[in-house]
Formats: structure tokens, C-alpha cells, sequence
């Protein structure tokens, strides 16, 4: 198992997820733990960034939010645990643009808009060590 530093992991995964999926991209040195970035946008973010950085097995891709179901999924687990019978109406809202601002529309006038911010906060953190543990990665605390 390879140690990284939590804040370095959070900043990597916020980078990635930032973008569409692929654009941005970080990767974890399974031997060293040091964090590479790359971008469509730029040449190169890091120096040292290894030519192999993308085939090796030895690095693994951070994943992009999307990978570990914090968009749509999210919502709906939320409301599944929440507001079971409106499951439906809000998977509704998802099969059209303005999904999230009729899906917050509707928390607020049911009075759970906070306990989402609150859910909401705290899944990337628990989704991220989730991956680390299925990958091998152990995050540390600074």
C-alpha cells in the first residue's frame, strides 16, 4: 500500500473532476506516491511528468467524480433516503437540462435543502477513501 497525502489527493481529484471527463487527468505513483498532473489543455502541468505515465502499471488514474457516482446518482440516493416518494418526479428532472435547479427547487420546498449540502459535502470524502481502500492507496492526513 502506498501512502499519499490527503490534501494532495483532494486537490488531484478536484482537478480532474473540474473538467469533462478525460480532459484533466492526475496519477498516483504506486511506488513513490508522488501525484503526476496532465491536461488536453497543456503541454505538461508537472516537469517530470514519466513517458509512461499512461500505460505503466505502476501509476493509477485518480478517478473523475463522475466515476464514483457523485452527479446524478448522488441526488437520487439522497432522495431515495429522504424523499422516497418523490424518487421518480426527481429521476424525471434528470432526463432534461435544469435538472438540478428544479431538484434543489424541490429540496427547498420540502425542507431538506441543507441536509443536501450537508450529503452532498460529504460524499467525495467518503467516496474517495472508498476507492483508496479498493486500490491500495492509504490517504494521510497532514
Amino acid at each position: 500500500m502506498v501512502a499519499v497525502k490527503y490534501d494532495d489527493l483532494i486537490s488531484a481529484f478536484e482537478f480532474v473532476g473540474a473538467a469533462a471527463p478525460t480532459e484533466h487527468s492526475a496519477y498516483i505513483s504506486l511506488d513513490t506516491g508522488t501525484i503526476y498532473w496532465t491536461s488536453e489543455f497543456a503541454d505538461r502541468l508537472d516537469d517530470d511528468v514519466p513517458e509512461d505515465l499512461e500505460v505503466s502499471d505502476r501509476y493509477v488514474a485518480i478517478p473523475h467524480k463522475t466515476d464514483l457516482d457523485l452527479g446524478r446518482n448522488l441526488a437520487l440516493r439522497f432522495v431515495a433516503q429522504q424523499l422516497p416518494d418523490r424518487y421518480t418526479q426527481v429521476n424525471g428532472f434528470f432526463r432534461r437540462q435544469g435538472a438540478y435547479s428544479r431538484f434543489k427547487d424541490l429540496l427547498e420546498s420540502c425542507g431538506v435543502l441543507d441536509e443536501w449540502y450537508g450529503f452532498e459535502a460529504d460524499a467525495p470524502e467518503q467516496a474517495l477513501r472508498r476507492w483508496c481502500a479498493e486500490t491500495g492507496i492509504e490517504p494521510q492526513n497532514t
